[in-house]
């Protein structure tokens, strides 16, 4: 077992801003194709026996990765497109006694972004066999104590479990932009958030708040962007989809500059796109329409406001090939959180699939 990472404190953290690394990165290429799949078992001996159900397989091209985030350890396990199906038993005298909560990830035949599964868990201390054919499992591994009294199983109910799901996925996609100084707070909260879950109290719901927060705001970051052009979509219609009240709705989207500013934002990116297109040549009045804006004038004052240019010099400049900066986000007082950490990375990957 590696050592546990070092906390930065307060003051070494001011002006430190290391990448998150990744602990683990391996690949079977290294080895020849024969040999690929035993390669990929040694990565897992001391957790599970696996092995293939079809052996016609010539090769197992597979990666995995792992963060660790102080007590916890965030793995992501690749072997796509090629169908292998695998079983694997828990190991008759287990090394470990962690807990292992899984997401697995399927690649749809036509291409397209992956599909992930329903959250899995065990106690790696159990006896414990499973199958799948899946292309990639996120797995997040949790210390043995950390399920309180839960001997080798965990009661987590299906909306907890999605709510778990979504939120694995998020914290991975954040990695990208986090850094080492940001592992206590979200080891913190990704504790805080799990005991909310699996066993469910006023005071692990008040701790869990941020983490809670962040989840929430991707979901309504998914019915914006499916959502994005319907003029119906308005806070009060958003937040009944979400199923949470109004209010908590504004606070959540607070980092953004509030829920009905994020959504007209996001509009103003759609027209933005649109104006630097220089194959199409609609009347600027005209894609303005299209994203809900009817009146010109005040189109073009929040055009303006938004990005510092007119949307008359956007196309100019779209259509002259230069590119636009990512809109900047709120800080909060430069205190860090779980919530700014994932919801930034969140808003802040619409903004630069936009650019």
């Amino acid at each position: 077992m590696q050592d546990k990472p070092s906390i930065v404190s307060e003051s070494e953290a001011i002006g430190t801003a290391e990448p998150l690394r990744c602990v683990v990165d391996v690949d079977t290429s290294q080895v020849p194709p024969a040999e690929q799949f035993d390669l990929f078992r040694s990565w897992h001996s001391n957790i599970a026996d696996v092995e293939l159900l079809r052996d016609e397989f010539g090769s197992f091209s597979a990666r995995e990765r792992a963060w660790r985030l102080e007590s916890l350890v965030l793995a992501f396990i690749e072997y796509p497109g090629m169908g292998y199906r695998r079983r694997w038993r828990s190991r008759k005298s287990p090394v470990f006694d962690h807990w292992a909560l899984s997401v697995p990830q399927t690649i749809p035949a036509g291409g397209g972004p992956p599909r992930m599964g329903q959250l899995r868990w065990q106690c790696l201390g159990a006896p414990h066999e499973d199958q799948g054919e899946d292309d990639g499992v996120l797995a997040l591994f949790l210390p043995r104590d950390f399920a309180f009294s839960q001997p080798f199983t965990l009661d987590i109910r299906p909306e907890m479990a999605t709510f778990v799901a979504d939120y694995v996925l998020l914290l991975y996609h954040s990695f990208p932009d986090r850094t080492e100084n940001d592992v206590p707070y979200i080891a913190s909260a990704t504790t805080s958030l799990l005991a909310a879950c699996i066993s469910p109290s006023r005071d692990h719901f008040f701790e869990a708040q941020e983490p809670i927060d962040a989840v929430i705001m991707a979901r309504a970051n998914k019915i914006i962007v499916a959502n994005l052009a319907d003029r119906n979509l308005t806070p009060g219609k958003l937040s009944q989809d979400l199923g949470i009240s109004r209010s908590r709705l504004y606070r959540i989207f607070e980092p953004a500059g509030g829920i009905s500013h994020y959504i007209r934002r996001q509009r103003l990116l759609k027209t933005r796109d649109a104006l630097g297109n220089i194959a199409d040549g609609r009347p600027i009045s005209s894609i303005a329409e299209e994203w809900g804006f009817m009146d010109p004038s005040t189109y073009s004052r929040t055009f303006r406001r938004e990005f510092g240019i007119s949307p008359k010099e956007a196309r100019e400049a779209g259509w002259l090939g230069l590119k636009h900066p990512p809109l900047a986000e709120r800080s909060n007082n430069g205190k860090p959180s779980l919530n700014s950490l994932l919801a930034n990375n969140c808003l802040l990957s619409h903004q630069l699939s936009s650019t």
